[in-house]
């Protein structure tokens, strides 16, 4: 399921990244504010990638499930809920 997941978000980065502005007067502003919140959302997914890459690591160090801050446990409700989760809730900063 990482791994899919971790495909799927580079999939969606290649498109979000691969956008480009309008030639016509006028049509670059509005697709100038579309690209601000494409590269928003860009950095939202490049944050998720680095976890979801950051779990699968975890996995082949036989870590998977220990927080990354304190290496207590990451409790099963959060990684049930957020398989990639590499810090536990105390230390998760707002990272999904």
């Amino acid at each position: 399921m990482l791994e899919r997941t971790r495909d799927e978000l580079r999939d969606e980065l290649a498109t979000l990244t691969a956008v480009s502005f309008g030639k016509r007067v006028g049509e670059g502003t509005s697709q100038a504010v579309e690209r601000i919140a494409q590269v928003d959302a860009a950095k939202q997914l490049d944050a998720k990638l680095r976890d979801v890459e950051r779990a699968l690591e975890k996995l082949g160090e036989g870590t998977y499930g220990v927080c990354d801050v304190c290496g207590a446990p990451i409790g099963s409700e959060r990684l049930e809920a957020i398989p990639w989760a590499v810090r536990c809730i105390e230390h998760a900063g707002g990272s999904r």
